[in-house]
């Protein structure tokens, strides 16, 4: 079965007048991922590029280090499941965590421990992330198509590298991670943008990622603000044509005044 990422569909739409519209909406699917024969997570999402979304997920959840330890990977001919097999066996997670968004994500860590600040100190002009954040709605895309969906991309400043979509905000990043390992492309020191709000999940996906500065069109969330500030990211939201709000490390942005960011309270 072939995916598109949108299907059909017609609806009736008003604008100061009754009009009847064929177009398309976003497709959304439960994509079971198992590994090694054993299921280990069910996660709604858009049936396309299941096999990068199941390889970002298994490198962020640090089932795998590498694409080095995969032996093959195969998606079912309706694109609902995707079978992974590693040259290890793994150890099953001992608790889930259903995360925040659309979509309904799954982690097996708590977001806020076990990160080492980033060191990286890479500097970008603020003007950059506009365009950048513009090029992630091309023509032709899901979101020109049907609209609903998210994107995500990785950038070294200049261009984008790896771009993606999907339903689910938090399934960019895992697709966004698995095309690069696949593609060969190195993630630390890259700017990561992306679509949606950035909750805590998001932000652990980012750093361990290593991308020093994460920007969104939309909101941050009070966790995912301490974290950036706890882990050294430039934590960067409501990217607009001519305007950004920065909640933490400002200082790879260019701004040079002392500042001072409150902590979030109850941090």
């Amino acid at each position: 079965m072939t995916r598109h990422g949108a299907v059909a569909a017609s609806w009736i739409e008003y604008r100061r007048d009754w009009t009847p519209i064929e177009a398309e909406v976003i497709e959304e699917a439960l994509v079971t991922i198992y590994i090694n024969g054993r299921e280990l997570a069910t996660i709604m999402s858009t049936p396309l590029e299941q096999d990068h979304l199941a390889l970002g997920f298994l490198k962020n959840e640090g089932f795998i280090g590498g694409l080095n330890e995969v032996t093959d990977v195969h998606i079912s001919r309706d694109g609902c499941c995707v079978d992974v097999w590693l040259d290890h066996s793994v150890a099953a997670p001992k608790r889930v965590i259903i995360t925040s968004g659309c979509g309904g994500g799954v982690t097996f860590d708590d977001p806020s421990i076990g990160i080492e600040p980033l060191r990286d100190e890479v500097r970008l002009e603020p003007y950059r992330l506009f365009d950048l954040l513009n090029k992630l709605h091309y023509p032709g895309s899901l979101y020109a198509r049907a609209r609903g969906s998210h994107s995500a991309g990785l950038s070294d400043g200049v261009e984008l590298l790896v771009q993606t979509e999907d339903v689910g905000r938090h399934n960019t990043i895992d697709k966004l991670l698995g095309a690069s390992l696949v593609q060969g492309i190195e993630t630390n020191g890259r700017i990561l943008l992306a679509t949606g709000r950035i909750s805590s999940e998001m932000l652990r996906k980012g750093a361990l990622m290593g991308c020093p500065i994460i920007a969104s069109r939309n909101s941050p969330t009070s966790m995912s603000v301490s974290m950036a500030q706890a882990w050294n990211i430039t934590l960067v939201g409501y990217v607009r044509r001519d305007s950004l709000r920065v909640y933490a490390h400002p200082e790879r942005l260019g701004y040079v005044d002392p500042v001072q960011i409150m902590p979030v309270a109850g941090d």
